[in-house]
C-alpha cells in the first residue's frame, strides 16, 4: 500500500517524547482543589471509614495539613464543616464562630496565599440532614434562601476567597450575590454547584460530612441522573444570576454534561470528582486489582478532555505527588 491509501497516525505515537509533545490535555497541580473536613475538638484525625486516606481533622491540626498541601504545590482547598451540635435550621452554618468560619480565619491568617473555597450549604448543620428549612416534610425553597445568603456573608467575613453554594435551591445564586454585594463583598466570586445530580456516588461523602438525611432523599432539589437538557437550564439560570464558576457534580458519569456546558458558557468549569468515584478506585487498588496511579490520571485527564478547567478531587495529594515525581 502507498501512503495515499491511509494515514500513518502512529507516527505521532512512536516514543514517550513524541507522545508528550503532541499531548492535547494535561493535569496540572494548579488545577486541583482539595476537600477538607474540619471538625470541632482537639487533636482529632479520624479516617473516614469509606474513604481510605481521607480524614476528618480538628481545627488545631489544620496547619500541618496545609503545610503538606503547600509543599505539594496544591493552592486551593474547599472546606466542609463537621459541627458538634446541629439544629432544625442549621445555625452552625452561618454562626460567626461556626467551624468553617473558624477554619477560614485560621488558614487565611497563617497561609494568606492559599485560596479558600467555602462550601455553602446547611446539610452538615441541620439535625434532619437536608439542605434547607423543612416545612410539610419537604425543604422550603424560599425560606431556605435567606439562611444560605446569611451563611455566604458569614463565610466571606471570615475571609473565604470563593463562595461555593451547593444546596440546589432555585434562586440561590441571585440571593447570595445580592447579599454579598450589599455586605461589601462585590469582589468575592461565586463557584456555583450549578449542575448537581441526585447521585448514588455521594454515599461516602455522607460519612465524611455526617450529612445523611434523617428522612427521605434529596431528589426534589437535586437533579434526575437521566436528564440532560435540564442541566443546560440550571447552568443558564446560574449564569444569568451572576455565577463566576460552574460546577458539574459528579464528574465521571457526566462527562457529556461537562462537555456541553463547556461549549455553552465561557466561565471556568469545575468537575467534582466525588467520594464514590474516589472510594471505588481506592477499594480496587487496595485489593491489587488496578494500577491506581495510571487509572486516576486517566480518569482526571478525561475530565480535562471533556472541558473542565478545575477538578475538585480527593486524589489531589496523590496526583500532586505523582506529578512531582514525573
Amino acid at each position: 500500500m502507498t501512503n495515499k491509501q491511509f494515514r500513518r497516525h502512529r507516527r505521532l505515537r512512536s516514543s514517550t517524547t513524541m507522545r508528550a509533545m503532541v499531548r492535547e490535555n494535561h493535569i496540572r497541580t494548579e488545577d486541583l482543589i482539595y476537600p477538607l473536613f474540619i471538625m470541632e475538638g482537639e487533636n482529632i484525625k479520624r479516617e473516614v471509614p469509606s474513604m481510605p486516606g481521607i480524614y476528618q481533622l480538628s481545627l488545631d491540626l489544620i496547619s500541618g495539613e496545609i503545610q503538606e498541601l503547600e509543599k505539594l504545590g496544591i493552592s486551593s482547598v474547599i472546606l466542609f464543616g463537621v459541627p458538634n451540635e446541629k439544629d432544625e435550621v442549621g445555625t452552625g452554618a452561618y454562626h460567626e464562630e461556626g467551624i468553617v468560619q473558624q477554619a477560614t480565619r485560621k488558614i487565611k491568617k497563617e497561609f494568606p496565599n492559599l485560596l479558600v473555597i467555602a462550601d455553602t450549604c446547611l446539610c452538615e448543620y441541620t439535625s434532619h440532614g437536608h439542605c434547607g428549612v423543612i416545612k410539610n416534610h419537604d425543604v422550603d425553597n424560599d425560606e431556605s434562601l435567606s439562611l444560605l445568603a446569611e451563611t455566604a456573608v458569614s463565610q466571606a467575613k471570615a475571609g473565604a476567597d470563593i463562595i461555593a453554594p451547593s444546596n440546589m435551591m432555585d434562586g440561590f445564586v441571585t440571593v447570595i450575590r445580592k447579599a454579598l454585594d450589599e455586605a461589601g463583598f462585590t469582589h468575592i466570586p461565586i463557584m456555583s454547584y450549578a449542575v448537581k445530580y441526585a447521585s448514588a456516588f455521594y454515599g461516602p461523602f455522607r460519612d465524611a460530612a455526617d450529612s445523611t438525611p434523617e428522612f427521605g432523599d434529596r431528589k426534589t432539589y437535586q437533579m434526575d441522573p437521566a436528564n440532560r437538557r435540564e442541566a443546560f437550564r440550571e447552568a443558564a439560570s446560574d449564569m444569568a444570576e451572576g455565577a463566576d464558576f460552574l460546577i458539574i457534580k459528579p464528574a465521571l458519569s457526566y462527562l457529556d454534561i461537562i462537555r456541553e456546558i463547556r461549549e455553552q458558557h465561557p466561565v471556568p468549569i469545575v468537575a467534582y470528582n466525588v467520594s464514590g468515584e474516589y472510594s471505588m478506585v481506592k477499594a480496587a487498588a487496595l485489593n491489587g486489582w488496578i494500577d491506581e496511579k495510571a487509572l486516576v490520571l486517566e480518569k482526571l485527564v478525561s475530565m480535562k478532555r471533556a472541558g473542565a478547567d478545575l477538578i475538585i478531587t480527593y486524589h489531589a495529594k496523590d496526583v500532586a505527588t505523582w506529578l512531582k515525581e514525573s
